[in-house]
Parts: C-alpha cells; sequence; structure tokens
C-alpha cells in the first residue's frame, strides 16, 4: 500500500472513531443515560424537601437539591425558599420577571440532581 493511500486509511478511521466517540458525549446521549438511572421521585416525596434544612425543587422533570446553594443565590433566601418541595419550572423558567436562568444556572443545577419527577397518572 503506498504513503497517500495509507494516509487516508488512517485518517477515515481515525474521522469515524472521533465521531463516535464525540455522538457519545453529547447532550442528548447523555440526557438518555441519565434518564435510566435516576431514581424516580413523586410529588409526595418532593413535598417532604420543603424547608430551609432540605429544599428540593422539581424543574423540567428533573429534581434538584438547592439546599446548599440557596446562601450563594442572588436572591434573598426567602424567595427560593418559597419553592422548596414544588413544582418550580415555572418560576425557573421566569425568574419572576419573564427572563429565563442562564447557561451557567443549567450547567449549576447539573450538579445538584437527585432524580426524576414521577409523572402523576
Amino acid at each position: 500500500m503506498n504513503k497517500t493511500a495509507y494516509t487516508a486509511f488512517v485518517a477515515f478511521w481515525a474521522a469515524v472513531a472521533t465521531m463516535l466517540i464525540v455522538s457519545g458525549l453529547s447532550p442528548q446521549a447523555q440526557a438518555d443515560q441519565d434518564k435510566d438511572e435516576l431514581p424516580l421521585i413523586t410529588m409526595e416525596e418532593l413535598a417532604k424537601h420543603d424547608n430551609k434544612d432540605s429544599c428540593w425543587k422539581a424543574i423540567h422533570g428533573k429534581v434538584y437539591d438547592v439546599t446548599d446553594y440557596i446562601p450563594d443565590h442572588p436572591t434573598p433566601p426567602s424567595i427560593m425558599y418559597e419553592w422548596c418541595g414544588r413544582e418550580s419550572t415555572e418560576a425557573y423558567d421566569t425568574k419572576g420577571y419573564g427572563r429565563p436562568h442562564s447557561k451557567a444556572a443549567d450547567a449549576m443545577l447539573k450538579d445538584m440532581l437527585v432524580g426524576r419527577l414521577k409523572a402523576e397518572d
């Protein structure tokens, strides 16, 4: 095999391997994997975490434990406490002023993820 053909062969398979690795790391692939591995949390269980010592919120079908973050949140803690133990998607999406939270806030939530909200029958 000549050098050009060999180089093209190696480059082709390197590109294929890169695409497979990248597709496995894509947000959708990770979301699908996370969806299967996360515990289901009922509204009843969520409601038990409705105070400053244990504040869980459901946002877009996922449940987050934001307890430790509340002192660092830019709003007064009372605003965060109001949504503890509840479905909080609307509050998260509008921040009370019609503006959604930032991509940075979305990224921070990933570290607080504790489960998926079980759909009501």
